[in-house]
């Protein structure tokens, strides 16, 4: 029943002529595309090109000639489309800290008299570590407060809190919260609201200028498939950007970087928000992975996203059963983003003896097996293998296999 269901699902998907955007390898089931997402077609030819053309031919006239020193905005605004954001609001560079600390710690001084900085207590480390970074240089009071909780604490102490620093979705169970109502709670309390888009963009439909936030950022290297090393963005509603400090002032955010000036002057709209030279192979290659949206909807992905992962619940429930798992992910679709986790005592060889059979997941300490579906490429038939070798993996016990029980660095 569930191989006719996958079957009939994956050929009514209006997105599946998109998989054949990406280069997928054989013999995998690819479901890690929420911390690293498969390499878009597109990808290789822009990157050869960079190498060998831009960089070993035309050499440093790339900058005029090629448009390197236009790709942070260009890309920003190619990644606006996504994250629902009007031109000349995004821009591209650097890495997902540098670009959180330098709009958390911007946001905050636009609140000189309020002393409280909210966050999420299961935020990603990150996050948390450059919140409370940004209170002891600022003097505030890093407060964590449970996303589901936060409305209640900003209404509360209106008119204290500074900045309001929250994750549309939990990175371990993939639970999805109410962007437009934390926002509109941040606002009423005279707050402003800095997203965490990292497990958002290019996964669910996101609204920036709509629900009216004040400040984003995120990765490019998940659900954007951008690669390794991808830079990260920064978004800075247009209202702010002419009050945006940057605490960063590199020479590329002066209005005239040029003019070889000794004194800053930050340049107009969101170019103040640049900081000096970006990653430009990294960058070309994100902006070439971003193609692969192109004529996509993000409600288009969105359905499809609902669709992967309610059925990896339901063949869960049904293969799963009596095994030792417990679902950590919400089964309400409106709380569910575009992943699933499984609770297990034993997470860590699970994973690794599934990854050894051609599927792969990650885990997240203690005991979550994460599982991310980008509707770009993942099919419904992927989803009931992935689940059909679990259920091998650990009703054969591969996975008490000495070679599965050592953790590598990186898990």
């Amino acid at each position: 029943m569930l191989t006719e269901r996958a079957a009939a699902l994956d050929a009514a998907d209006p997105l599946a002529h998109i998989r054949d955007r990406f280069l997928l390898p054989d013999g995998v089931v690819y479901l890690d595309g929420n911390s690293l997402g498969a390499l878009p077609a597109a990808v290789p030819a822009v990157v050869e090109d960079a190498v060998h053309r831009q960089w070993g031919t035309d050499l440093i006239r790339s900058w005029n000639g090629n448009g390197w020193w236009e790709a942070p905005l260009r890309t920003g605004d190619a990644l606006g489309r996504l994250i629902g954001a009007a031109p000349g609001q995004t821009v591209v560079g650097d890495s997902t800290s540098v670009q959180l600390f330098n709009t958390l710690l911007a946001a905050a001084r636009m609140r000189p008299g309020a002393r409280l900085l909210l966050t999420d207590p299961d935020h990603f480390p990150t996050d948390q570590y450059i919140a409370d970074s940004v209170g002891r240089l600022l003097g505030l009071d890093v407060r964590r407060v449970p996303a589901r909780e936060a409305a209640a604490v900003l209404a509360a102490e209106a008119g204290n809190v500074a900045v309001a620093a929250y994750a549309p979705v939990d990175y371990r169970t993939g639970e999805l919260y109410d962007m437009a109502a934390l926002t509109a709670a941040a606002h009423a309390a005279g707050a402003l609201m800095h997203w965490d888009l990292c497990h958002a963009a290019g996964s669910l439909p996101v609204e920036l200028d709509a629900i009216e936030a004040d400040f984003a950022v995120g990765c490019g290297y998940k659900y954007l498939s951008g690669g390794p090393g991808a830079p990260a963005f920064a978004y800075v509603a247009r209202r702010h950007q002419a009050d945006f400090d940057h605490p960063l002032t590199g020479w590329h955010g002066h209005t005239e970087p040029f003019a070889m000036s000794g004194t800053y002057a930050p340049g107009a709209g969101i170019s103040r928000a640049r900081i000096s030279t970006p990653p430009l192979l990294s960058m070309l290659a994100l902006e070439a992975a971003l193609t692969a949206f192109d004529g996509v909807e993000m409600t288009a992905v969105r359905a499809k996203n609902l669709s992967l992962t309610g059925f990896f619940q339901d063949c869960a429930d049904t293969l799963l059963d009596g095994l030792g798992f417990t679902m950590a992910t919400p089964r309400d679709p409106e709380r569910r983003g575009s992943q699933v986790a499984l609770r297990h005592a034993e997470a860590y060889p699970l994973v690794a003896a599934l990854t050894a059979r051609g599927v792969i997941g990650d885990m997240r300490a203690p005991d979550l097996l994460r599982f991310g579906f980008n509707a770009l490429y993942v099919t419904h038939a992927d989803v009931l293998h992935a689940v059909q070798e679990l259920h091998a993996v650990v009703t054969g016990g591969a996975h008490l296999a000495p070679a599965f029980q050592q953790r590598p660095t990186v898990t």
